[in-house]
């Protein structure tokens, strides 16, 4: 990738996002926890141990190289970001558990994320190749935190400018991930079509399992409707910018990005869908079964 993109880019649209979410963000939303404990229990336990194993076993099933089976657990270990948030307001989830998930996923993955990909590079065979050491990984989730902290004494002081930046830098941060995605494309071109065969399904699979099971299973634990769609949107929107960037910033890896790069196309359109289904069929149909019973 273009050493200016990589060096510079990266590290700016990563910032204007996790910015973003930092105006949204208040320190209640780190404590709001004790208000839903169930619902958020089950969505880190989707999050943590069910996204890592169903991606695992997708990567196994559809054979993927190991590289790109590699970039594929970084995205499945990357949290949730702003975008899972729009969704959930859009088609009617719990915003507040939703922003308070992606906080605490937000905090977690400094732990879950080098754990996730350093098993998976162990168990693929690239641990020579590189490696996700947690003094690195802290450095970046410093790079993260800090407009997340700094987005929040922005909400905390001047809480009418934040909410008037929100629509802005939503927008901003689309676009540069854009940005992000086109240099991926222009410096791989010579391999864009063997990867976009080698990664659209598994990408376009895990996409729609992450929300499916985002949603399913908080709803057998007993979570609300609205929390379910919350959880959904938060486990099966991943914040592929971060993915990326660990993958060329601290593994030096633009072949690793590659997944990320077409989960960050692929996940919009697959998200809307199934937020039409939701709205439309799933939804109602969930709210017809207690008179169905009586």
């Amino acid at each position: 990738m273009d050493s200016t993109l990589s060096t510079v880019g990266l590290p700016v649209a990563l910032g204007v996002i996790m910015f973003g979410l930092g105006l949204s963000l208040t320190v209640a939303d780190f404590t709001r926890v004790r208000r839903s404990p169930r619902a958020v229990a089950v969505a880190l336990l989707c999050q943590l141990v069910l996204l890592p194993l169903v991606c695992f076993g997708l990567v196994l099933a559809l054979d993927l190289s190991p590289v790109l089976a590699v970039g594929m657990m970084l995205l499945a270990a990357s949290p949730g970001g702003s975008t899972a948030n729009l969704f959930s307001h859009l088609f009617r989830g719990d915003v507040a558990l939703n922003i308070t998930l992606t906080a605490i996923n937000s905090v977690v993955a400094i732990v879950s994320l080098p754990l996730v990909t350093n098993l998976a590079m162990a168990y693929f065979d690239l641990g020579d190749e590189a490696s996700l050491q947690y003094r690195k990984v802290l450095e970046v989730f410093a790079v993260v935190l800090v407009p997340v902290v700094l987005g929040m004494v922005v909400r905390a002081r001047r809480p009418g400018f934040a909410d008037r930046m929100d629509r802005p830098v939503r927008a901003g941060s689309a676009f540069l991930l854009f940005v992000i995605i086109a240099g991926i494309v222009a410096d791989q071109r010579e391999n864009v079509g063997e990867y976009a065969a080698s990664v659209g399904l598994v990408v376009t699979l895990f996409c729609l399992a992450s929300l499916v099971v985002g949603y399913v299973v908080p709803r057998w634990a007993g979570v609300s409707d609205r929390q379910a769609v919350a959880c959904s949107f938060e486990i099966g929107v991943h914040n592929a910018t971060l993915a990326i960037y660990v993958a060329v910033e601290v593994l030096d890896s633009v072949e690793l990005s590659v997944p990320a790069a077409v989960y960050g196309l692929v996940m919009f359109l697959v998200a809307a869908l199934w937020g039409v289904a939701l709205t439309r069929w799933i939804l109602p149909r969930a709210a017809a079964l207690p008179s169905q019973h009586a």
